[in-house]
């Protein structure tokens, strides 16, 4: 059997695993990355949104083939149709652009290899290797031949339904209330607006979840929902509600599905550990996606970085075990685990709500004095006439 051996194993080729490779190949560590799919970011399974300011966070300037639309702003319907609408002048950097995600996951990996890491195509793992009890490495398959990797640390960057988390012990269980199916259609003939995006509310249009149009110019927009799990009973599914949104929507009278794409979001708070001896979780396989958005590339890429920063400094100190690990999840817990709580905790509260309360939430809203709108912001103003929709995470917003 052919083996292989390196200081850092990233397995899954999205935004977190190329952000890990790279962060990690930039400081000198042995890295290889491994992807499953033939082409790195097909098929797309991403609405393709991302905020300006996650690129400043992580130290990269965007390229123009990726972006497909720079967003004036966002529109934010209620279930009777009432429109709150907000641009740079009020959200400055969470506006953001729409992506050509398959573009831009390359572009990912490109840098990781530039940076001097290793990438495997058609490459996946299945299983770990221990040694007396120790993860020393993972089992996979290369182009369908056993291949063993032997490495000083595995991350699992492997998506929403991460396998190396579970392999190495760790609790990675979703609630059916926590987990989001999603379809989107990619569109062409829609006449939607150029410059916003647009998200719909309401218990008949997306139950415990929301509608969205991410126009891409040219006629071209991707028109998906998410709702939350909870509702998929008796034969429910988003592909009714998706479907009879775009019949009764006449800006789709002439549009026609140029690609369907579909899956499920993680929406929990997060998990209690991101960590094990020799194994570090990124991006989704971590859980690391807003619970209100159901948006991850931030946080895929931020996690992505932060894990080579650490395993960096493993690599001085000669240890990859848990305790040495800790380190990131720290780096997690003080940059995204209070926002990850406050917008669970939003999200579950939200589902709870029927469509006269949401139409009544963003009309005030709408008519509220904000000057820098972001999610603690928009539960302040919701805070002072609906407050059970924040009971028990005040300390938060």
């Amino acid at each position: 059997m052919k083996t292989l051996k390196c200081e850092i194993l990233v397995v899954g080729g999205g935004p977190a695993g190329g952000c890990a490779a790279k962060s990690c190949a930039e400081k000198g560590l042995d890295t290889i990355l491994i992807e499953k799919k033939a082409e790195v970011g097909a098929p797309l399974r991403c609405a393709e949104g991302v905020s300006k300011k996650m690129f400043e966070e992580i130290g990269i300037k965007p390229r123009p083939e990726w972006i497909r639309a720079d967003m004036k702003g966002a529109v934010i319907k209620s279930p009777d149709g009432t429109s709150f609408e907000l641009d740079e002048t009020k959200a400055g950097a969470e506006v953001g652009y729409v992506l050509e995600r398959h573009l831009f996951d390359k572009g990912m990996v490109k840098g990781a290899i530039e940076a001097g890491a290793k990438v495997m195509m058609r490459t996946w793992m299945y299983d770990v290797i221990r040694k007396d009890g120790v993860i020393v490495g993972a089992k996979c398959k290369s182009m369908g031949e056993d291949l063993e990797i032997y490495c000083d640390c595995i991350v699992g960057a492997d998506g929403v339904e991460s396998q190396v988390g579970r392999w190495a012990g760790m609790d990675t269980n979703l609630k059916l209330t926590d987990i989001e199916p999603c379809i989107q259609y990619r569109m062409c003939g829609c006449d939607c607006a150029m410059d916003f995006c647009e998200f719909i509310l309401g218990r008949e249009i997306a139950p415990g979840g929301y509608l969205w149009i991410f126009p891409k110019g040219d006629g071209v927009a991707n028109v998906g929902i998410g709702i939350s799990g909870q509702f998929c009973k008796n034969g429910v599914r988003p592909k009714q509600f998706l479907d009879k949104f775009i019949a009764e929507d006449p800006r789709f009278k002439n549009a026609q599905i140029l690609e369907i794409d579909g899956g499920f979001d993680s929406t929990c708070p997060g998990l209690e550990e991101y960590t094990c001896d020799h194994v570090l979780l990124v991006g989704d396989s971590a859980r690391l996606i807003d619970p209100i958005t159901g948006g991850g590339i931030g946080h895929a890429c931020i996690s992505g970085m932060y894990a080579g920063e650490v395993l960096a400094e493993c690599k001085k100190k000669g240890d990859y075990t848990r305790a040495s690990l800790k380190a990131y999840d720290r780096k997690i817990a003080d940059r995204m685990e209070d926002g990850l709580y406050r917008d669970w905790m939003a999200k579950e509260r939200l589902a709870e709500l029927d469509d006269d309360t949401l139409n009544q939430l963003i009309k005030l809203i709408s008519t509220a004095d904000i000057d820098h709108v972001n999610v603690p912001n928009l539960l302040k103003a919701i805070k002072e006439k609906f407050p059970k929709v924040v009971e028990g995470f005040e300390d938060l917003i």
